[in-house]
């Protein structure tokens, strides 16, 4: 009988251990899940083209605004003014981001960008890049803006109202602020596909016009921001929410 007794006690006991050992190993491995980061997102990769006149496109794009792209590892910016190299980075990057005046002649170029737009990708159409500059290429503002600005008002200060508080693009950007800037008359082309204005830009008493729109193309995501003159843009919390947003919107 005691010999029945200790044989049971030891059983008792290796069992005992037995769950203590497995239940210190699911500790372990659930301590160590825990402590693991999670894998880091690739950053979106993006083209930022700028270049020509009326703007310092070095300052606010080439530097503040990549800056601004490429914090907390959101995107990796590559900056140009050389409208003629577009085509060679297009096949490796996910947003276009367009906000020069300066022309783009070559042929080749302006199909690529186009054949870019018809894969899906996404296009930002920023400031300069919305105005009606290339008479020789009138599908570019039909096609990928939508329409576009020949006009402004003087530097200075106006209003701008959101329209959409829920849109991705809009997420986190005060519903109501002023800044000064150069208030672009954005009409929008009855032949395009037409846009879904998300913020709107006025003074008192005048007509508001679009100021951060997206763009209704059949396949591409773009959204056009019409704000961007110099530092009282570029360098405003809530602008550099909305490029922010607007290139993570975009990529997707």
């Amino acid at each position: 009988m005691k010999t029945t007794q200790k044989i049971n006690l030891k059983r008792l006991l290796h069992f005992c251990f037995s769950l203590l050992l497995t239940l210190g190993m699911t500790y372990n491995l659930v301590a160590e899940t825990n402590e693991k980061p999670s894998p880091k997102k690739k950053p979106i990769k993006v083209l930022l083209v700028g270049g020509d006149a009326s703007h310092d496109f070095d300052k606010w794009y080439k530097e503040v605004d990549a800056a601004t792209l490429e914090k907390q590892g959101l995107a990796e910016v590559i900056y140009t003014d050389d409208t003629d190299i577009i085509n060679d980075y297009l096949p490796d990057i996910d947003v276009l981001f367009l906000a020069n005046n300066k022309a783009i002649p070559d042929p080749a170029t302006r199909e690529a960008i186009f054949a870019f737009a018809n894969s899906g990708k996404g296009i930002i159409i920023a400031h300069a890049g919305m105005w009606y500059s290339w008479n020789d290429w009138p599908e570019y503002n039909r096609d990928l803006v939508s329409g576009g600005s020949r006009g402004h008002d003087r530097y200075g200060e106006f209003d701008v109202n959101l329209t959409n508080v829920k849109h991705a693009v809009t997420k986190g950007v005060p519903s109501h602020f002023s800044l000064k800037d150069e208030l672009y008359y954005q009409k929008i082309d009855s032949e395009g596909p037409g846009i879904e204005v998300l913020a709107q830009a006025s003074t008192e008493g005048k007509e508001p016009f679009p100021s951060v729109f997206i763009v209704k193309h059949p396949k591409a995501k773009i959204v056009g921001i019409a704000l961007g003159h110099d530092a009282a843009s570029h360098e405003l919390e809530a602008y550099q929410t909305l490029i922010r947003n607007a290139v993570k919107w975009a990529a997707k």
